[in-house]
């Protein structure tokens, strides 16, 4: 017998059950409430006649974040201003699997969101963790069919609206690096050269920190916005820590942690901006998080 508690499949498996949750609920302290619900299911099953523990645990724990998922809808509709998923420090090697940084991205959970409850499931499972059809509908409670069905669907949905090409860590930082010299040096022209003509700015605040509750659109308009930062914020502190797979920028101003941003970079240029300014959704990029297939 052995005291090695990675013995335990939960154990084991209990990254790679974060990391569903997270990536259907888009909130890591939903998550971390979904993956405590499938340890306490877990306690009590009879483990002899559990065949595949991966498979059951992340069975339990789809049912799990489906029956939150359901619960949290109200909750956003009534949410102040535009609602972005909880960004999570993230380590190199979640940025070196492709496939994993791209579906835990903020511009890939912020389509997700546009998904239904069941769709988002099957896509999440099939797509990104290789789930077979037969244990996803055991899972949502749908036959095999139905649940190819919803895949077909969900990819089509998805692959309209996700960002259009997968850029590398380096040419992520070289872009970050070039809006973050433009913005503290209130460079107008600098932010139009890294900026797409279409970009997008959307913030989440929560309403406890001043943000748009609208998202800002137009090249010439963010730009113009962002400018200001450097008499708004002299002197700010701002890092480039990789955050849900990319590379990011931390604005600690005043000495105080209060905005996270996340990039969409396409053709050398930013096309989405992600900025996070609810306090209470902050508190996760002081730790890296632990996400696995």
């Amino acid at each position: 017998m052995t005291d090695d508690p990675f013995d335990d499949p939960f154990m084991a498996h209990r990254g790679l059950l974060f990391t569903v949750a997270y990536e259907m609920l888009g909130s890591a302290a939903d998550a971390d409430d979904v993956v405590q619900e499938t340890w306490l299911r877990w306690a009590e099953a009879d483990r002899a006649a559990v065949r595949d523990p991966r498979a059951y645990l992340v069975r339990i724990v789809t049912r799990q974040a489906l029956n939150r998922l359901r619960a949290l809808a109200r909750r956003r509709e009534d949410y102040v201003g535009e609602w972005l998923p909880e960004p999570l420090l993230t380590s190199p090697d979640v940025a070196d699997d492709v496939e994993l940084a791209e579906s835990v991205s903020i511009a890939m959970l912020t389509v997700l969101e546009t998904l239904g409850p069941t769709e988002r499931a099957v896509l999440v499972l099939h797509e990104v963790f290789d789930v077979p059809y037969d244990e996803i509908a055991e899972a949502v409670g749908k036959s095999s069919a139905a649940v190819r069905q919803i895949a077909h669907r969900a990819r089509e949905h998805v692959a309209a609206r996700r960002p259009r090409t997968a850029v590398s860590r380096a040419e992520q930082q070289r872009v970050v690096d070039r809006f973050l010299a433009a913005v503290t040096a209130g460079d107008v022209q600098g932010l139009m050269d890294v900026l797409a003509p279409d970009v997008i700015v959307v913030a989440d605040s929560g309403g406890l920190a001043p943000a748009a509750l609208r998202p800002v659109t137009g090249q010439l308009r963010v730009a113009r916005a962002l400018a200001r930062f450097a008499d708004l914020a002299p002197g700010v502190g701002i890092t480039t820590p990789l955050v849900n797979g990319t590379v990011a920028a931390r604005i600690d101003a005043g000495g105080e942690f209060d905005t996270a941003i996340t990039f969409a970079v396409e053709d050398g240029r930013i096309t989405r901006m992600y900025a996070m300014r609810n306090p209470h959704k902050l508190g996760r990029l002081d730790e890296v998080a632990d996400l696995r297939r």
